[in-house]
């Protein structure tokens, strides 16, 4: 199951600011689209927040209807979505596809993946989680790889291949996903029961929500969101307006990857050896130090650090992200858990292309954002490390009978 849902997760990638990112300067040079930069950003902001609603259903569906089902529909979906886009002619029918995009893709199909990790696994959910990072991100260097051979291809072309690959894998996500260990006869880790870890032990949704450690590091990750979509759609922008060629955005996705890869693999080690909110605010205040030297990039050299340490650190929250949900809150509403945490990601992830497109607009330069980023990212750091962390409780739901009653129904069947 961490395969499929690490595939699901990369089939996210039309629908996220990292997939525009490869197509966004073709765009913009597009006249049947007719968008200049700024507007390009408001676009992206009113469609990210509109496709947020996306995540207000799709928890309880997936928690209620089962992921294999919400899975091949939600992907289905998507593939249309993205085909409708390729063909869009004019800015209404290109904002309403890349609306749905991000619904369907960023939005829904996000809280689908990661939640069916999480139904899978929980004492060893950060080792599961670290491999299914490590999977997203071989399948997201494939898709670069492929976005940095299409480099000078008409992106409604490269689009439309990228749609009809999501159509055929719709049948294959529904014959290889299963929803639970338990619909497959399996236990949950593999052990048939754990006495000190319940496997029920869960929370509600009202109950997360009232813990300050869902807000800490919900809007720990928001944060590295916002700054993630600012960057990522204005990539080439960035680097240009530091001396570096078009080149050096598609060579810096690929020279991130070894390091995003360790750190993946590293981060899932650690997760079950070093409280969430320690690993948190190390990788927050790694962030914010590699956004403040982004600033100062010089040479080849200087790219190279920066590219590793903002995968290295981003990578770490996004394991922590992945994690944390299943391992603070259990199993039973993880999919509206998961939801609630993913739609506070998307909102932040709209208002970070615009808020990068209103700086350079305004200063001529992204360096303010940058900077504000970076102080933002170290005071979270600060909250993620003295955060107390929850303690998952058995649902009524989910309690065993009293053994007298065990024992008197066993005797009437």
């Amino acid at each position: 199951m961490v395969a499929v849902a690490a595939f699901a997760m990369v089939a996210t990638l039309p629908g996220r600011t990292h997939g525009l990112g490869m197509v966004t300067e073709r765009v913009l040079a597009d006249p049947r689209i007719g968008l200049d930069r700024l507007a390009y950003g408001h676009l992206n902001l009113w469609a990210t927040l509109i496709g947020a609603i996306f995540c207000l259903g799709i928890g309880r569906l997936t928690d209620g209807l089962g992921s294999r089902l919400v899975l091949a529909v939600t992907l289905a979906l998507l593939a249309v979505a993205v085909l409708g886009m390729s063909l869009a002619g004019g800015t209404v029918a290109f904002f309403v596809a890349v609306t749905l995009t991000r619904g369907l893709g960023q939005s829904a199909l996000s809280v689908v993946s990661i939640t069916l990790v999480g139904k899978w696994f929980r004492r060893r959910l950060g080792w599961a989680m670290g491999v299914y990072a490590v999977l997203i991100a071989l399948g997201f260097m494939a898709t670069y790889q492929a976005g940095q051979a299409f480099a000078e291809t008409d992106w409604r072309l490269f689009w439309a291949g990228i749609g009809g690959a999501l159509l055929i894998s719709v049948p294959i996500a529904w014959l290889l996903t299963r929803d639970t260990p338990e619909s497959c006869g399996l236990a949950v880790d593999g052990d048939a029961h754990d006495e000190e870890a319940p496997i029920g032990s869960s929370m509600t949704l009202a109950e997360a929500l009232r813990t300050p450690a869902f807000w800490v590091f919900a809007l720990s990750t928001s944060v590295f969101g916002l700054v993630a979509a600012g960057v990522a759609l204005f990539n080439e922008s960035i680097l240009a307006d530091l001396g570096f060629e078009r080149t050096a955005y598609f060579e810096m996705l690929s020279l991130g990857v070894p390091f995003g890869l360790a750190a993946k693999f590293g981060t899932g080690w650690l997760a079950s050896r070093v409280p969430l909110g320690t690993l948190t605010a190390a990788a927050l205040l790694l962030l914010g130090l590699t956004l403040a030297g982004l600033t100062g990039l010089r040479s080849y050299a200087d790219l190279v650090t920066y590219t590793a340490t903002s995968a290295i650190a981003g990578s770490a929250i996004t394991v922590v992200f992945f994690t944390v949900w299943g391992r603070l809150y259990g199993r039973t509403q993880l999919g509206r858990i998961q939801a609630a945490a993913q739609m506070l990601t998307v909102l932040a992830s709209a208002v970070g292309p615009l808020a990068f497109a209103m700086t350079k607009e305004a200063t001529g330069s992204y360096a303010p954002a940058l900077w504000t980023s970076a102080a933002v990212l170290a005071m979270l750091a600060v909250a993620a490390w003295v955060i107390p962390l929850p303690k998952p409780h058995l649902l009524d739901s989910e309690r065993l009978p009293p053994p007298a009653l065990l024992s008197h129904s066993s005797r009437n069947h």
